[in-house]
């Protein structure tokens, strides 16, 4: 019967085999603990130590708001605890522009951004045009990011602008210009909201007081058409001459009655009659002018009446928009957002980046962990195989 043997030869035995036991201790160390963890942190030691530039920080607070904008309530702040923002909150609008291209523009046209962001002193890592960058607008504009930081805390409302340059004038300079095109661009939204709520009313109360100059116009037509200027009033006059003529008749056919009835062939009955039957005609003449006929004073006053209602719908109707566009020039007013300065752009005395030691000792573990997880999974590919 054959018997199987097995051998087992450690991994530290066979270290112990290949390395000279009199040899430094560095030479000591396996190639891949040299090549994954000594050459990078070598590497970081000599770039945070020799060549890295400092870098200045010019840091700025700022808030975004309108005069009639109330502080948030407790519900408020829970709300935008889960994220859910406030409609009122445009600070976001103005963080929006600092990082954009319009941004990017207008601190152009204020400082001389590549100069300030590529001077040659500083290193080639950190300075535009870095290592895969070029020349052109978007590569200015990739480079502008790295430079400019807009955060924002929930709880207060305020935002904070960090901009990063090679001298604290230059990070100044650079926060300084972008602050500019934030409140440059709150204006131009003011404006535009404004002018838009503005235009709106005016437009209406145009088009009441157009309603009202039409109404006015036909209304005077219709007096002058009809010869009189209030049919009312003229119909209450002929009403009163009426009622004159009634009475005169009635008088006239009393007095003829009884002079009938004392003298029968008094000559004074001719006249007596004459003067009723005048008096008839022209009080039938007055039922005309009042009623039944075409141009009577009844449909005359229907008709004026129905332009007296709608010159008092356009009258109130004016009266509406014209204070309705007070109130918006005032709301306009109201609502107009304000970029406020809660701290100005600093000039810092003393560079705070890089973080070297914090860098170095970020590769030096990152490193050790790369090789250690790498080492594990070697040993255990390498004594799987020896089974």
């Amino acid at each position: 019967m054959t018997e199987t043997q097995l051998k087992y030869v450690s991994a530290l035995q066979a270290d112990v085999a290949a390395k000279p036991v009199g040899a430094p201790w560095w030479r000591r160390l396996p190639l891949g603990f040299l090549l994954i963890v000594v050459l990078p942190t070598a590497t970081a030691m000599l770039y945070y130590l020799a060549i890295a530039s400092p870098i200045y920080v010019s840091e700025a607070r700022f808030v975004v708001r309108s005069p009639s904008q109330k502080p948030p309530s407790g519900l408020g702040m829970a709300l935008q605890g889960v994220g859910l923002q406030s409609a009122a909150n445009d600070s976001f609008a103005v963080h929006e522009y600092m990082t954009s291209r319009d941004g990017l523009d207008h601190v152009q046209r204020a400082v001389d951004l590549r100069s300030k962001i590529g001077r040659p002193e500083a290193d080639l890592l950190m300075r535009y045009p870095r290592v895969g960058e070029d020349e052109s607008a978007e590569g200015l504009y990739k480079g502008f990011q790295r430079f400019v930081t807009v955060g924002y805390e929930s709880s207060t409302g305020i935002s904070t602008l960090r901009v990063k340059a090679f001298s604290g004038r230059d990070a100044q300079a650079i926060a300084n210009a972008l602050l500019s095109g934030g409140e440059g661009l709150v204006n131009r939204l003011n404006e535009r909201a404004a002018k838009d709520t503005v235009n709106y009313a005016e437009r209406a109360e145009e088009e009441a007081r157009v309603g009202l100059e039409e109404v006015q116009r036909r209304l005077t037509a219709f007096r002058n058409s009809r010869g009189y200027v209030d049919p009312e009033l003229s119909a209450r006059e002929g009403s009163a001459v009426t009622s004159e003529l009634l009475v005169a008749i009635a008088r006239l056919k009393a007095e003829r009655d009884q002079l009938q009835s004392e003298a029968p062939q008094s000559p004074q009955l001719a006249s007596l009659n004459g003067r009723v039957v005048a008096l008839e005609r022209q009080l039938g003449e007055e039922r005309a002018k009042m009623a039944g006929a075409a141009g009577s004073l009844a449909s005359s006053v229907g008709d004026y009446q129905q332009l007296l209602v709608e010159q008092e719908i356009a009258d109130k109707r004016l009266g509406q928009a014209t204070a309705g566009l007070i109130s918006a020039r005032d709301d306009a007013r109201r609502q107009n957002l304000y970029l406020e300065r809660i701290v100005n752009p600093n000039i810092a005395d003393k560079p705070i980046l890089p973080r070297r030691w914090f860098g170095i000792f970020s590769v030096l573990l990152s490193t050790l962990l790369i090789y250690s997880l790498g080492w594990l999974v070697y040993a255990g590919i390498r004594e799987h195989k020896q089974f």
